[in-house]
């Protein structure tokens, strides 16, 4: 596939890599050349098959209008934008394109959400639960998206809206705990991402799993069929 990549930070350039290792022709568009999404008129546009965005998200949001507009599918692994979540479904609805986005595109989290989903049980116990995330200091949402999805997998699945802890330190990739304690044990799970090669290794998948797909999707729904 013709990829266009926007992002030039740490987690964009390594999809760039891991694409151009499973051979497919990329473009890598930064911040300073899309500056109001200058860089994504329809000339440049199409010359892509699929847009895949880890920018920011104050970026993010202009730059799924701008690939709806000229019918673009995209991959969208930038976080900090999902208050707009409805609108941006209805928009790619009316646009009749194909979109996938996640809190977490590692594979590994993915099967933390289901140890997510079966610890909620833990309530029904006398157990009292919490979150804890913790981030490199340049991530610039709060709590993270991973966080949140944690948060609300528990609640789906019956059990109480757990209080999520933020840290913002050092080069942290990424850490996502989960506890929960009893006047008898304490029961800990933890993620911790070793570095961002999942994350690009599942937005790649992601992308060819989409390929020419129409239709609005979480990557957190459909990472087992990759």
């Amino acid at each position: 596939m013709r990829l266009l990549i926007l992002g030039r930070g740490k987690t964009g350039s390594l999809v760039a890599d891991v694409a151009r290792e499973r051979h497919h022709k990329v473009r890598v568009i930064g911040a300073a050349e899309n500056n109001d999404c200058a860089a994504l008129n329809r000339e440049t546009l199409s010359e892509a098959d699929l847009v895949i965005d880890f920018t920011s998200p104050t970026a993010v949001l202009p730059n799924i209008e701008a690939c709806l507009r000229e019918k673009k599918n995209m991959v969208v692994g930038t976080t900090g934008w999902q208050a707009d979540l409805a609108r941006i479904r209805d928009a790619v609805t009316q646009a009749g394109t194909g979109f996938l986005y996640g809190a977490n595109f590692s594979v590994g989290m993915n099967l933390f959400f289901e140890i997510a989903r079966i610890s909620a049980t833990a309530a029904r116990h006398g157990y009292h639960g919490q979150i804890f995330e913790r981030h490199h200091h340049h991530k610039k949402d709060a709590p993270s998206g991973t966080a949140v999805v944690l948060r609300d997998v528990i609640k789906e699945t019956g059990g109480p809206e757990l209080e999520i802890t933020s840290f913002r330190e050092g080069e942290v990739v990424g850490m996502h705990e989960i506890t929960f304690d009893s006047p008898s044990d304490r029961i800990y799970l933890c993620h911790d991402a070793k570095s961002r090669r999942g994350f690009a290794e599942g937005a790649v998948l992601g992308a060819e799993w989409l390929g020419t797909r129409k239709g609005f999707f979480e990557f957190k729904d459909i990472w087992r069929e990759l």
